[in-house]
């Protein structure tokens, strides 16, 4: 990329968290009420987004060949019992992160 290339392209990132950072404030008054449907989407796309991203780093495990799929399940139980006992989400995806690639560049 050319310099130039390169400050725009900055700029676009920039401009595009900004845009996302103050949009709600712009959009949403604080007089009036928040619309339902965000408080529907605020309510229940956290956790549909989770979802979404267990079924993603899931979709290639084979239970049949390789691992087995252990490192995956063991991870999976650490992150579980992390967040039951700590209620940490960073705690527990940095747990179950650090987990994986120990289990998969040391064990498996």
């Amino acid at each position: 990329m050319t310099l130039t290339q390169q400050i725009l392209t900055i700029a676009m990132i920039v401009l595009g968290t900004v845009i996302t950072r103050f949009l709600p404030f712009f959009l949403f008054s604080p007089e009036k009420p928040t619309p339902e449907y965000i408080q529907y989407l605020g309510k229940f796309l956290p956790s549909a987004v989770f979802g979404l991203l267990i079924i993603y780093c899931l979709k290639n495990v084979s239970l049949f060949a390789g691992n087995h799929g252990v490192p995956e399940a063991v991870s999976i139980l650490l992150v579980i019992a992390l967040h039951l006992w700590k209620r940490q989400m960073l705690i527990s995806i940095a747990g179950g992160t650090i987990c994986y690639m120990l289990l998969v560049q040391l064990v498996f």
